[in-house]
């Protein structure tokens, strides 16, 4: 799999010319590929500008960014547990003030693990375990613009990194992180169960480790129900199994990464995606199942990333709302899904520039693929428009999807 910076390198030489990145990388002998540990990480800082998210630098969308409110400030990456850590790649977007000083600390300790007065080059560094690497900047010419903070674990390879472009609304190419497998509509055993009597909050990673959670709501259609599920911007739900009822399944407040979640019943929605940062959320793996509206429910902006899924009788795998109190452009991206009973596999709003593409799907029965809607101010009905194939609102060929 190719990684997210060297895929801003291959992007070419006119990418180049229109935006500025610097990497700092933190090295070890001998090293070999690594996975960016910012993705399902948390983040915070000292300050934020306005329309920026301390969360766009770990949502794998070089398109996003964070500014601090002034020419210098903080921002971090933690998780919940002690990590290694032994590189860093951070990529400045075009269009901000050129960082004239900055350091890379230790937050739990306060130590300066590196630090320049220009954009940084290679520096020898031994792994760190720790919970939170915070990138200092002490001075610039003006606001600068951070669009990632990569991390990497010891044993990682020094990121090769090229120049990012500067904030567009198309969604990200690059592939999601992880590497779900091909669905085959197997269901997992459960580990044992987890008795709930409310919303779990989650903050970094929460590892279920293959129990079933049980379990809040009714299991019908309610529009007002509580999440079993509620994770923070940045956060990780993991290796879960929802039991039924669920609620509304799990609710992602910002960008989120939902990697091996099963829901046993879908009930109201199997998650909701909140996120108004612009950014990318992820749902790797998993599956759902006995539903008969939506699956998956984009009611903010920026991206939702669905690979390696299997859904089982449903209305939609993926709608982007088409009333609700904001209008956004939503993008959703569908790759290695296998789908069986389904009514619509993507519903967008064409009139509000959604994109669905759409790659390597697998369809049990039939199911219309990309339908487009109208969307309407909230208090009226969107109304269906028709499908669509290989158009600006829906990427996908008919070579891409298998009927049986």
């Amino acid at each position: 799999m190719r990684s997210k910076v060297a895929t801003r390198w291959l992007a070419g030489s006119a990418t180049a010319v229109a935006g500025a990145v610097f990497a700092l990388a933190l090295q070890v002998p001998n090293a070999s590929a690594a996975t960016n540990l910012s993705l399902g990480a948390g983040a915070d800082g000292s300050s934020k500008a306005s329309g920026t998210s301390y969360g766009n630098v770990i949502d794998g969308n070089a398109s996003t960014y964070w500014s601090p409110s002034g020419s210098t400030g903080t921002v971090s990456v933690k998780w919940g547990s002690a990590t290694t850590v032994s590189s860093a790649v951070i990529a400045q977007a075009s269009g901000g003030g050129s960082i004239t000083g900055w350091q890379l600390k230790n937050h739990d300790t306060g130590s300066v693990l590196a630090s320049g007065s220009s954009a940084p080059s290679t520096i020898n560094f031994s792994s760190t375990s720790l919970k939170k690497i915070s990138f200092v900047i002490t001075s610039a010419s003006g606001t600068p613009r951070i669009a990632e903070v990569e991390t990497y674990s010891s044993g990682g390879s020094t990121p090769t990194t090229g120049p990012t472009s500067s904030p567009t609304s198309s969604p990200p190419s690059s592939p999601p992180p992880g590497n779900p497998g091909t669905p085959t509509g197997a269901w997992p055993s459960s580990a044992g169960s987890a008795s709930i009597s409310g919303t779990v909050s989650v903050s970094g990673t929460f590892d279920g480790g293959m129990k079933t959670y049980c379990c809040i709501g009714d299991g019908g259609q309610g529009e007002s129900q509580d999440p079993m599920f509620k994770i923070a911007n940045g956060g990780t739900l993991q290796n879960v199994i929802l039991g039924s009822p669920a609620g509304d399944g799990v609710h992602c407040e910002g960008t989120c990464t939902l990697r091996n979640v099963w829901w046993n019943d879908i009930g109201e929605d199997a998650a909701t995606f909140k996120q108004t940062n612009g950014g990318t959320s992820y749902v790797i793996g998993g599956g759902a199942r006995n539903g008969s509206d939506k699956t998956f429910q984009h009611n903010g902006n920026g991206t939702v990333n669905i690979s390696g899924f299997y859904l089982k009788g449903s209305g939609k795998l993926y709608r982007g709302c088409g009333n609700c109190s904001t209008s956004h452009t939503r993008h959703v991206r569908i790759d290695n899904v296998l789908v069986d009973d389904i009514d619509m596999l993507a519903g967008i709003n064409s009139n509000w520039n959604d994109t669905a593409t759409i790659t390597r799907v697998v369809v049990i029965g039939s199911a219309t693929i990309c339908g487009k809607y109208k969307g309407v101010p909230k208090g009226s009905e969107p109304s269906y428009l028709g499908e669509g194939w290989n158009d600006a609102n829906c990427k996908v060929n008919r070579s891409d999807v298998t009927f049986r």
